[in-house]
């Protein structure tokens, strides 16, 4: 695969993921890279940047520290910085240099650590994926260090639920970052979706939430996973706890009670569900011979808000991944292109193509392109037209209506 990009954009890189997913969860992320290179991050991927605090720095890596390859200096900064700080945990993330010289970020980790005595997280990144698989590997390196035993939480909080009837059904979301979702008042949504559904909040993976309130996760009953990123740490939470988890975004009648009714029966049974192909497997007969809308961007989201079109206004749709999506997580008529050579033809029979503004230049004159602005691509360019999917899905659904 080529990867080529010289007509559209390209995603936000996987380091940017890990800041964003730690952003808000009280610990030092450090960014191995040269001096500079963190203004990419700070003032075109994090929106929450001038509005709250966070402690995410750069090494400030020089050609010499390349040549020798020598992280005496970036350990001393660190501990230094540390002890200023005193942050809940310290997490080392890299970019392309240390990927070509071979940093060992587990074993600076755990020397960093020991000399510190902070939980130190070593995250292997290289800038060559996109942000999601980052932010995916931040939220399950959290999932795997920092959740308790349902036997600990307990004893801390001195609470004995078992027997307390009245307790309401507890949920984690999974892969809630503002480089998928802005920050426009979705995650709040999201919230005010579970809460009418009766069920109570444990932990948002990783937007509103504490390293504390993570902590507490496996007293979830079920996981959300509403992105791509929440996959790794719910996989981690399935494994340690047994917690299962359901895939898919509220949007819509359709996938919202589809989520609703997944949950309870998830909670039930144990098994993990992908509430978006359900939806979309009991409307299949009716939309095979319909227009073909296609959605390009993040799966999970646009899976759900292409399923909500087939239920809702019956419609063919199709999603096209330019991510490293995994393929488990696709409809049977959904693909992934990382190259635009290879989404240019999956979208020549396109009545309407939905995607970021960016996705225009590449957009067949006869389809109509309706405008979905993404963080992770266009940045703050677009960011006062992103809408809030959960709240207010006819954004998207009355554009594709009028087409039909």
């Amino acid at each position: 695969m080529k990867q080529v990009a010289s007509i559209i954009s390209i995603y936000a890189a996987d380091i940017s993921g890990v800041a964003s997913a730690l952003f808000e969860l009280g610990g030092m992320t450090v960014m191995h890279d040269a001096s500079g290179c963190n203004s990419t991050y700070n003032t075109h991927d994090e929106p929450r940047w001038y509005d709250m605090d966070s402690m995410v720095f750069i090494s400030g890596m020089t050609e010499m520290d390349a040549v020798i390859g020598d992280d005496h200096r970036l350990i001393n900064d660190i501990k230094i910085a540390a002890a200023e700080l005193s942050p809940e945990f310290i997490a080392v993330a890299g970019t392309p240099i240390p990927m070509m010289i071979g940093t060992d970020f587990k074993a600076l980790s755990k020397i960093i650590e020991r000399e510190t005595g902070i939980p130190c997280l070593g995250i292997n990144t290289n800038s060559m994926h996109s942000y999601f698989y980052g932010a995916g590997l931040a939220l399950a390196a959290i999932a795997e260090r920092f959740v308790k035993k349902t036997e600990e939480i307990l004893s801390c909080d001195k609470v004995n639920t078992q027997e307390d009837e009245s307790q309401k059904f507890s949920v984690n979301i999974m892969g809630l970052t503002p480089l998928d979702f802005s920050v426009n008042g979705t995650d709040s949504s999201i919230r005010q979706f579970l809460y009418e559904s009766d069920m109570e909040v444990i932990g948002s993976w990783a937007m509103g939430s504490s390293l504390d309130d993570l902590k507490r996760a496996a007293l979830a009953e079920v996981n959300l996973v509403v992105s791509s990123s929440g996959l790794p740490a719910a996989r981690i939470l399935y494994e340690r706890f047994g917690i299962p988890y359901v895939i898919g975004l509220p949007v819509g009648e359709s996938c919202r009670s589809g989520i609703r009714e997944a949950m309870y029966k998830s909670a039930e049974d144990g098994q993990n569900r992908t509430v978006y192909e359900l939806v979309s497997a009991d409307s299949a007969c009716e939309v095979e011979e319909q227009p073909l809308v296609v959605f390009i961007g993040e799966q999970v989201i646009n899976a759900s808000m292409a399923a909500a079109c087939e239920a809702e206004l019956g419609v063919k749709t199709s999603v096209i991944s330019p991510l490293d999506t995994e393929e488990s997580l696709l409809r049977s008529c959904d693909f992934i292109a990382e190259d635009e050579t290879e989404i240019i033809p999956l979208l020549e029979n396109a009545v309407a193509v939905v995607a970021d503004p960016l996705y225009s230049f590449i957009c067949p004159e006869s389809s109509k392109f309706i405008s979905y602005p993404h963080e992770a691509f266009s940045g703050r360019i677009y960011r006062s037209e992103i809408p809030d999917p959960v709240k207010n899905p006819e954004i998207i659904l009355d554009s594709i209506r009028a087409l039909i």
